[in-house]
């Protein structure tokens, strides 16, 4: 583990620092903030919102930039990103980089205070990290910083950088305690900070969404020694409740069920909301028939023992990869005279679940409509899934033939001939051999960047995006003419890097990589992973070498192989498929195949279940120039609200960062980033000036990759 200082700010000193008066620009820790940004999405509740005033629809043009940090750690190839919303506390900006680097800045001048590298020198398992949780006691003569890198969640001291030596061991603890599904190998990380609850770090995570994926279990961290105070097994072992959802002892052999988008905490009830995603594998479960509680759940547990109090599950039985998205917002509601406590929940499917905070009742009425049936032999699609009757969707539900993309006539019948060949046309739509359109895709609808809520108006804010995506699935069983690295390939690799290898824009291609890496370097990877890549120690030597020797283009001949005995298939036999990837329906020019928008922002009136606007996010200037009407683009991160009027967000593909109108979804300003701002904007005040700073690492859906974070101020 390697730490950087800057300036003239030895370690030793730094505690003399805080009492030194004649190095103003050095020592800004000791400076108060008016209001701070102290958690996660801004506060407990994942509220997104601030107080402040000072930056209002009276001025809003005259905001700049007021300062800009380059924090390194930039990829080669455009796949690295910045996901993380910072903390601010007392007039210093915790942040995270591509390499997951965490550093302290001035968040008024943003001159670096220190830098931490958690030392993952071959950058195996970092995946992203879109935040931190920070902790002092009572006497705030203790603060520390924790974050997770790859398999391993770290306290540091928030003055000075340095490892919390009486935390885990010396400094760290193993994100693999207390799971008893493939934990000693399997693919873990935490992506999304927790909340901290007295002693203790409530804590989700990220694992594979393959048959070899680790239990999904939420689990409780002492704070002081790093070992699992607490677990909620979310996917039941005989007796506990949920069990029967499954088939018998499932929680011995089927992982995920996890919580990865983050956690909100109710202080006063004592209270956690922990939202999870589908069970693995993704997008098929006939080895998993049944409702398959607790997958995809919004969970209320008791934030001192994580015993459930209510749940309630939005998909069941997923196999359409409906995780839930985001942290629910904790609200209060002011509705017939009374005041309702509530919790409001995102979706990818574009709807919003409202429920009362304590009981779990629904606010609004839920009914479980009824859904098709699967074509796909062994699998058992649920008969219904719930549809909350209010408020209505903020993303569109089918894909019909009327609204293939009509950008001009070519594209539209080149879009139709393709929209034509797969299924569509209803809500959950199993997944097919011949290819089915999901929409809202696979990103939502609503995804991680989560929901500003504005308690004065009862409104609820948040972007979408409106992209369709192909699933296609494979059957695996079947005999066909490839060698053994060409089936191992296709059952392992071609799900992100494609068919024939041609890549995405989240994934790189793998035509060259002969000429990027050498066969043992190749080997290495796919043992420990690297980057966003989990490691495949599940696949045996030889296969592995198989796979090298195909990617190195020197593949032995075709013969007819079994894939029972090729790479997943080995792990789990009742799990006959794979898919051919995560696929944009596109048109030719690589725009949505569907007709615009194809990415919104909408005010949702939580009182009276409606919308009340909805606006296009982003722009393709090209579009533009040809006279079509501003068309939104697809979008990651989310939008923060403020008492000033105005909803502060980057997110879209075009690199802009913009201001809206809360009353009217009006667009008051926009600024080009260095790059795209794929992550949550954080507000904060420091001595008098309010500031407003999004992370610009871009990556995504082709766009260049950054190390940014840029501050926005008036002058």
């Amino acid at each position: 583990m390697k730490l950087k200082t800057k300036g003239l700010i030895p370690l030793l000193f730094l505690s003399l620092l805080i009492t030194c008066q004649d190095q103003t620009e050095k020592k800004l820790i000791q400076v108060k903030s008016s209001t701070d940004w102290p958690a996660y999405l801004g506060d407990l509740a994942s509220s997104q919102s601030s107080p402040l005033t000072l930056i209002n629809k009276e001025n809003i043009n005259e905001l700049k930039v007021a300062w800009e940090y380059k924090s390194g750690g930039k990829s080669e190839g455009n796949y690295s990103q910045i996901q993380c919303n910072p903390l601010i506390i007392d007039g210093v900006l915790y942040g995270t980089n591509p390499r997951i680097e965490v550093f302290a800045l001035n968040a008024a001048t943003g001159q670096e205070l220190w830098k931490f590298d958690p030392n993952l020198a071959d950058g195996s398992g970092l995946n992203v990290n879109r935040g931190l949780s920070y902790w002092e006691n009572e006497t705030k003569t203790e603060k520390r910083i924790y974050f997770t890198s790859g398999d391993e969640l770290f306290a540091l001291d928030a003055l000075s950088g340095l490892p919390v030596s009486s935390f885990g061991t010396n400094g760290k603890a193993s994100l693999r305690q207390e799971l008893n599904v493939k934990a000693e190998d399997g693919y873990i990380v935490s992506t999304t900070p927790g909340v901290i609850f007295k002693n203790l770090l409530i804590l989700g995570q990220r694992v594979s969404e393959s048959t070899d994926a680790v239990s999904g279990y939420v689990r409780a961290f002492d704070i002081h020694t790093g070992k699992v105070v607490w677990t909620f097994k979310t996917i039941p072992e005989p007796r506990e409740f949920g069990y029967d959802t499954w088939p018998k002892d499932a929680y011995k052999k089927i992982g995920g069920a996890n919580s990865w988008a983050g956690i909100s905490l109710d202080l006063e009830n004592e209270m956690v909301f922990v939202p999870t995603g589908s069970a693995a594998f993704d997008f098929y479960g006939g080895n998993r028939k049944g409702e398959n509680l607790f997958a995809n759940c919004l969970l209320a547990l008791d934030a001192n023992t994580g015993k459930r109090i209510w749940h309630f599950q939005t998909t069941h039985h997923d196999i359409w990869d409906r995780d839930i998205p985001a942290p629910p917002n904790l609200i209060t509601l002011k509705k017939d005279g009374k005041e309702i406590e509530a919790v409001a929940q995102i979706t990818k499917q574009g709807y919003v679940f409202l429920f009362d905070r304590k009981t779990g009742g629904p606010i609004f009425d839920i009914e479980e409509i009824p859904m098709p049936a699967s074509t796909i032999e062994g699998e058992e699609a649920w008969p219904t899934q719930p549809i909350p009757v209010a408020p209505p969707p903020f993303a569109r539900q089918l894909f019909t033939e009327d609204l293939v993309s009509d950008i001009s006539p070519e594209i539209h019948e080149k879009a139709l001939e393709q929209f034509r060949k797969v299924k569509s046309g209803q809500q959950y739509l199993p997944p097919s051999k011949e290819g089915t359109i999901i929409l809202p895709g696979f990103d939502g609808g609503g995804e991680w960047g989560g929901a500003a809520f504005d308690e004065a108006e009862g409104l609820l804010y948040v972007n979408s995006s409106e992209m369709p995506w192909i699933l296609t699935l494979i059957d695996i069983k079947e005999k066909e003419e490839l060698s053994v690295g060409a089936m191992a390939y296709k059952v392992n690799c071609a799900v992100c890097h494609g068919v024939e290898m041609e890549g995405s824009p989240s994934y790189p291609d793998l035509l060259s990589v002969s000429e990027r890496y050498t066969p043992e370097e190749l080997l290495n990877i796919i043992k420990k992973g690297k980057g966003f890549m989990p490691a495949f120690e599940y696949i045996d030597d030889p296969k592995q070498q198989a796979i090298v020797t195909l990617l190195m283009g020197e593949d032995a001949p075709a013969k007819l192989t079994d894939a029972h005995e090729i790479g997943k298939d080995a792990v789990d036999p009742d799990v006959p498929y794979t898919h051919t990837g995560y696929n944009r329906f596109l048109d030719e020019e690589g725009n949505p195949a569907i007709q615009p928008p194809w990415g919104n922002l909408t005010a949702i009136d939580l009182v009276n279940g409606t919308i009340k606007w909805q606006v296009p996010l982003g722009e393709i200037e090209e579009l533009t120039e040809r006279g079509i009407p501003k068309t939104g683009t697809e979008n990651y991160g989310g939008p923060v609200v403020t008492a000033g009027g105005l909803i502060f967000i980057a997110a879209s593909k075009d690199e802009h960062f913009r201001v809206f109108d809360k009353a009217t979804g009006e667009e008051l300003w926009k600024y080009k980033l260095p790059a795209a701002g794929y992550a949550t904007p954080s507000v904060y005040e420091v001595n008098g000036k309010q500031y407003v700073v999004i992370a610009c690492g871009g990556g995504k859906i082709g766009t260049k990759s950054g190390d940014s974070y840029v501050a926005f101020s008036l002058p």
